[in-house]
């Protein structure tokens, strides 16, 4: 009796740490909506949002005629981010493919930690790695005159991102039940017809999470960017462009931005609109999740 009152005990206090936890992050949450609410009404009131969102033209230290204008900043985020998943899709989706399917088991422990060793690099890492090897390389290769542009941030960020990718994957395919693959080869499909017409089919939703949570990723990246994009707040017209996302904006003009002032007012409006582009992917991640395990559910 006394032993099942301290097991009780436990549970409520290990129930009240989690719930506490919980709600902390919640609170956290909120704390953080309503800085950038509070923060981001200033330009929204004296500018209007349409107009930030829309606006082609960000020169906020101009102090003749400053612009606000958001557009070629998120443009660049979601040009560079849809660049990078192109690399890191395909790669992470193999990598996980390879690992759960094909792989011996010495050969998948490998990997598994190789890739969790990647993931785990800080992001400064690569981008040192990028401005060292992969600039000199890009400027040398296209006959550039700088090799700080779209296309340089993108290789490493899609390189940032295929662990992810490809852990995620590999954890759906490796839920899919085995007994669709006996099925499979009892029906005289080989082991690449049941991984292309079944395995993947069935994993499907699971997949689908794991890119929208690296476009989450390669879409918040800060120092990556701020490294590699080469800077400049315009409306790139190619990959060998240099540009500036929302982030490296934030990044590098936040420090000089005076507090109160209408150039505050606008990062963290685009602090916001980055905020909501996070939220919505999240989102749709979780519900693509929820699918994927009614699915197996159901599979079962």
């Amino acid at each position: 009796m006394e032993n099942r009152t301290i097991n009780l005990s436990k549970e409520k206090l290990i129930k009240n740490t989690i719930f506490t936890l919980s709600l902390f992050s919640i609170i956290s949450l909120f704390l953080i909506i309503s800085i950038l609410f509070k923060e981001s009404f200033y330009s929204i009131k004296e500018i209007g949002l349409i107009e930030i969102i829309t606006g082609k033209e960000w020169y906020p230290t101009d102090l003749e005629n400053p612009a606000f204008g958001i557009f070629p900043l998120l443009y660049s985020s979601i040009y560079i981010t849809l660049l990078s998943l192109i690399f890191s899709i395909p790669l992470g989706i193999a990598f996980a493919i390879y690992i759960s399917e094909l792989a011996q088991e010495k050969v998948k422990a490998f990997l598994k930690i190789t890739i969790e060793l990647i993931s785990m690099v800080p992001s400064v890492v690569f981008g040192l790695i990028g401005v060292t090897i992969l600039v000199p390389l890009i400027t040398k290769i296209f006959d550039l005159s700088l090799g700080y542009c779209i296309l340089t941030a993108s290789i490493v960020l899609g390189i940032m991102a295929t662990p992810i990718i490809a852990t995620l994957c590999e954890d759906s395919l490796r839920m899919v039940p085995l007994n669709l693959r006996e099925a499979s080869m009892a029906l005289g499909a080989n082991k690449y017809q049941t991984i292309v017409k079944i395995v993947l089919p069935a994993a499907s939703s699971g997949i689908f999470t794991s890119i929208i949570l690296g476009f989450g990723r390669i879409i918040g990246e800060t120092m990556v960017v701020l490294m590699l994009s080469g800077g400049a707040a315009m409306i790139p017209e190619s990959v060998f462009d240099p540009a500036r996302p929302i982030t490296s904006a934030i990044a590098s003009e936040m420090g000089e931005a005076v507090v109160g002032s209408l150039h505050y007012s606008a990062l963290f409006t685009a602090g916001l609109i980055l905020f909501v582009i996070t939220i919505i992917t999240s989102i749709i991640a979780e519900l693509l999740s929820r699918k994927y395990s009614f699915k197996l559910g159901k599979g079962r």
